[in-house]
C-alpha cells in the first residue's frame, strides 16, 4: 500500500485535534482549502471515507477517528526519533528547473504556499532553453516537457495536456466571433516554435486544407500568451497555464474540441538524488496543486 503524504497526515492530526479546518490551517501555516485538499488526497489514498458532514460542519467518522488516532500515535514515534537524532527537517538549498511558461503561469503563481511550508529552504527556479531540457548541473530536479525519455533518470508523470484556441475578447469581439473551427484562419496564428500543435487541432477540426504556416512564431510560451491577451492573434494553450487568464477574463475559449499533446509535463531527476527530503517534500506539494487545480 502506498504510503501517504506526511503533509496529509499532519493535516488529519491536526483536523483530529482542533476539530475545524480553520484551527487545523492556522497550526499549519496553511490555507483552509490547502488543509481540505490534503484531507481529501488522504481519503482517495486511503479509500475510505475520514469526514462525515453534520450539520454545517464536518467531522470524522468512526473509521476516521480510529485512523486519526492511529496516526497521532505514528507521528509521536516519529518526532521522537527525530529528537533523538537531533534532525533539523526539511531544510537546504534545492534547484528546481521549469519551462518558462509553466513557471511563470503555474509555478510562480503558487509557490509562495511551499516557502511557507518549508522555511529552512533556499528555493531557486531555473528555467532551460528547452522545454525538453534536463541538462542543467546547476538544477536538483527537472520539470520538463516532452515525451518522457530521458535515459538514466528518474521520470515521474506530472499532467497531460489538452490544447485548445485561446483569445483575448477583444480579438473575438474584432472578428465577430468563430462559428465554425475554420474562422480561426480568420486571425493571426500565434505558434509556439512550430505549427505542430495547431496543424493537430485543425486536423481534429476537420478544416480542410488549412494553411498553418502563417501568422507569428514565438520562442517562449509567456510571448504566445502576451501576444493572445492583447488581441494579437489567437494562441494554442491549454487550460492549466491558462488557466488564470481565463478566470479573470482576459482570455477566453471559443471551441470545445480540444486535441490531446504527444507531449506531457514529467519530473525527472537523477537516481542518485531519490530519497532526497527536499525533492520528496517539493513532489508531494507539486502533485497536490496540480490535483487541486483541475478540480
Amino acid at each position: 500500500m502506498r504510503i501517504p503524504s506526511t503533509q496529509a497526515l499532519r493535516a488529519l492530526d491536526s483536523f483530529a485535534r482542533h476539530g475545524s479546518v480553520w484551527r487545523a490551517a492556522d497550526e499549519l501555516h496553511l490555507t483552509r482549502s490547502a488543509v481540505s485538499h490534503q484531507l481529501r488526497l488522504l481519503e482517495r489514498d486511503l479509500g475510505f471515507d475520514l469526514l462525515q458532514r453534520i450539520g454545517k460542519g464536518v467531522a470524522l467518522t468512526p473509521r476516521g477517528q480510529r485512523y486519526a488516532a492511529d496516526v497521532r500515535k505514528a507521528l509521536t514515534v516519529l518526532g521522537d526519533a527525530g529528537a533523538q537524532t537531533n534532525g533539523a527537517g526539511v531544510g537546504g538549498s534545492f534547484a528546481i528547473s521549469c519551462p518558462p511558461g509553466f513557471a511563470s503561469m503555474f509555478l510562480c503563481t503558487h509557490i509562495g504556499e511551499f516557502q511557507q511550508m518549508y522555511p529552512d529552504v533556499a528555493l531557486s527556479v531555473l528555467t532551460p532553453r528547452r522545454l525538453d531540457d534536463v541538462s542543467n548541473p546547476d538544477a536538483d530536479a527537472f520539470i520538463a516537457f516532452g515525451v518522457g525519455n530521458w535515459p538514466n533518470r528518474v521520470v515521474e508523470l506530472l499532467c497531460e495536456v489538452h490544447f485548445t484556441p485561446l483569445c483575448s475578447p477583444t480579438l473575438l469581439n474584432k472578428v465577430g466571433g468563430f462559428s465554425k473551427p475554420a474562422d480561426v484562419l480568420r486571425a493571426n496564428l500565434l505558434h509556439l516554435s512550430d505549427t505542430e500543435d495547431w496543424a493537430r487541432w485543425l486536423a481534429l477540426s476537420k478544416v480542410e486544407n488549412p494553411d498553418t504556416e502563417g501568422g507569428i512564431f514565438f520562442s517562449d510560451m509567456n510571448l504566445v500568451f502576451s501576444a493572445a491577451v492583447a488581441g494579437q492573434g489567437i494562441a494554442m494553450g491549454d487550460e492549466l497555464t491558462g488557466r488564470r487568464a481565463l478566470s479573470e477574463g482576459r482570455l477566453v475559449k471559443p471551441f470545445e474540441a480540444s486535441v490531446p499533446s504527444p507531449r506531457s509535463y514529467f519530473l525527472v531527476f537523477e537516481h542518485a538524488k531519490a530519497g532526497h527530503p527536499v525533492l520528496n517534500a517539493f513532489s508531494d506539494w507539486l502533485r497536490a496543486k496540480l490535483s487541486e487545480s483541475r478540480l
